[in-house]
């Protein structure tokens, strides 16, 4: 099976192209890519980006659907309004091939990722095309416009995004405290709850990254939207259940890709069905 990411390339080798790659790898997809921006950056931070131009993005994104059969795709760091424009205008000829939109704003150093002026164009553009949306609370809210405090408040902003013509929201919840990290699925007439155990760890560096690069691959293969978004939450929480500690950040290092196999996918993940 073939999976597509259009993402941005970490140097570093923890979040974007690299994690999707390594995430696809583990999950025995053979993975295909779209660069959109060049990062410099390590566990310390980010110190510069250089974006690719509109047209050399459409290029790759041409040679790579022309000649393999992808059966999946997934974004990531788009970074302008002219990189997204790219994407929705090729990507929605390709209709039959799930896309999964990690909607990647700002690194987890605080480092802002996209321009502010691509935020309207995700909305109008990319989300109506969308099968699958990953935002986490901060993504959300500037999604949304809202500020998320509660279960409430994730329930109206998912329903906010719907709106905005995703066909499935995964509101993930590891920015709110308490002992499980919750993460919930809305739809338009349904919802499912999946929770892990809290991880008390620094290195989440490209946890949203490799949880919607898991997800791809998964649909990549075949699997239910509900059992692929469930094995993705399997995927990251061994990821970052089993620390590579590596790097001198004092910050986030990367996750352990390496885990959901080394450990067979030994993961209980609690689902609470609507």
């Amino acid at each position: 099976m073939i999976a597509l990411t259009i993402a941005g390339s970490d140097s570093g080798g923890g979040a974007g192209i690299q994690a999707d790659i390594k995430t696809f790898q583990e999950l025995e997809v053979f993975g295909t890519t779209a660069i959109t921006a060049l990062t410099a950056q390590n566990t310390l931070g980010v110190y510069d980006v250089l974006d690719v131009t509109p047209a050399f993005l459409k290029q790759q994104l041409d040679a790579v659907l022309a000649d393999f059969n992808v059966k999946a795709i997934k974004t990531g760091m788009l970074f302008s309004a002219e990189l997204i424009e790219v994407v929705a205008k090729i990507v929605g000829k390709y209709k039959n091939i799930p896309l999964v939109v990690d909607p990647v704003m700002i690194a987890k150093g605080g480092e802002s990722l996209l321009q502010e002026q691509a935020v309207e164009a995700l909305r109008t553009k990319l989300l109506p095309l969308t099968l699958i949306c990953t935002p986490n609370i901060p993504e959300a809210e500037v999604l949304t416009g809202m500020t998320i405090h509660n279960e409430k408040d994730i329930e109206q902003a998912a329903r906010k995004i719907l709106g905005m013509g995703v066909q499935y929201v995964v509101m993930k919840g590891g920015h709110l405290d308490g002992e499980f990290s919750t993460d919930t699925v809305y739809w338009t007439d349904g919802y499912f709850t999946m929770k892990t155990p809290r991880v008390d760890t620094k290195d989440t560096h490209g946890t949203g990254c490799t949880f919607s690069a898991a997800i791809t691959a998964q649909l990549a293969k075949g699997l239910s939207i509900e059992d692929a978004i469930i094995e993705a939450k399997k995927f990251i929480h061994l990821a970052i259940s089993n620390p590579l500690s590596i790097g001198h950040g004092h910050g986030h290092g990367p996750t352990n890709h390496f885990a959901y196999k080394r450990t067979l996918g030994n993961c209980e993940v609690i689902v609470y069905e609507s």
